[in-house]
């Protein structure tokens, strides 16, 4: 894995900060064009397929992204310095998600020139996963055909996110009437915001999931006023919202609009909740291989994938966008195997 593991390093030394992808996405061409496998190209994205490929096999997408988010201020390492002390590989996108691509990237190279896989193999390094872009895998799938599954590579700890939650963004405005804050004039609309976000702070949605939990809201910005003495006539107000398998970000939103005064403006509705079964062959096959499955709280590549997909890769979530992030290069040696592991007596 050494020359993988210098690919990760040299993806470090890079940024690849979203829709900035291109020098990283060069590095993933260099390197296929090293093992001389040929590969296709979509913006920053890069994709190539096994050497025998046959129409009549299931297909099989391996795939992980290249974008990471900005450095956080409190990094006491240069994010980007790729440092190595033992074991640990310090650098920003390390853990989310270099990895798991450097990873797949190997187990693709690994099976490349295998003549009797019972599937076809797809690698796909994606770019703006981290803003959800509509120059990553949303413009990848009609590339790619009629995929049985995905194997998305994210820092799981090599354990099976089986779900994942999805995400939608409100924008709400809460309309009030300025006037005199001296006098009793006009209509609060901080006042009207704070009875809403109290509102939305307590409120449950009903349906539960056994995996994914509840549909979870959490404010997390506002807005209101220009001037000290001016009661504000607007105040402006953001809402994270996850949602489990059983409502879709439509669904939500309609519900979160009716408990509440302000106006509710989705960004989106498309990163809706995911999920595979566990009766799936290979989610049995990892529990035969003793991984366990869970329920994932965060947003991924999944969440605009219409095929089956898992989640799992080297590394943890907890480590991402964090100072001084890092992965084991033991996790990425491990990762490895439990990839081929999982794939070498897989039928699907």
């Amino acid at each position: 894995m050494e020359a993988y593991i210098e690919l990760l390093r040299s993806m470090i030394q890079t940024p690849s900060f979203s829709r900035e992808e291109g020098p990283v996405a060069l590095l993933v061409r260099n390197f296929l064009t090293s093992k001389r496998i040929a590969f296709h190209e979509k913006g920053w994205n890069t994709w190539a397929r096994n050497k025998f490929w046959d129409d009549k096999k299931p297909v099989i997408l391996l795939n992980s992204h290249i974008d990471t988010v900005k450095p956080v201020k409190n990094w006491t390492k240069d994010p980007f310095s790729a440092e190595v002390d033992g074991d640990v590989l310090i650098g920003l996108g390390s853990n989310d998600a270099g990895a798991s691509l450097v990873t797949l990237m190997a187990v693709f190279v690994h099976f490349y020139q295998e003549e009797n896989l019972p599937y076809n193999l797809i690698f796909a390094a994606s770019a703006e996963e981290e803003i959800s872009g509509n120059g990553g895998m949303v413009s990848l799938v009609e590339e790619f055909g009629d995929v049985k599954l995905a194997i998305v590579g994210e820092p799981t700890q090599m354990q099976m996110a089986i779900a994942e939650k999805g995400l939608m963004v409100l924008d709400c405005t809460a309309h009030g009437r300025a006037g005199h804050a001296a006098r009793n004039e006009g209509e609060n609309a901080l006042y009207k915001a704070v009875d809403d976000i109290n509102i939305l702070r307590q409120y449950k949605f009903e349906k539960v999931s056994d995996v994914l939990g509840e549909v979870k809201l959490s404010v997390t910005q506002i807005n209101a006023g220009y001037q000290h003495n001016v009661v504000p006539d607007n105040c402006t107000f953001v809402v994270d919202v996850r949602t489990n398998e059983f409502y879709s970000n439509q669904e939500a939103c309609d519900e979160i609009q009716g408990l509440i005064q302000s106006e509710v403006v989705a960004r989106s509705f498309k990163l809706n909740s995911s999920g595979i079964p566990v009766t799936h062959p290979i989610v049995q096959r990892g529990i035969a291989l003793g991984l366990s499955y869970y329920g994932s709280p965060t947003t991924s590549d999944q969440a605009v994938m219409p095929f089956p997909s898992i989640k799992i890769g080297p590394g943890d979530s907890a480590r991402s966008h964090t100072a001084d992030e890092y992965i084991l290069v033991s996790e990425i040696e491990n990762g490895f195997e439990v990839y081929c592991s999982l794939l070498e007596k897989l039928e699907i």
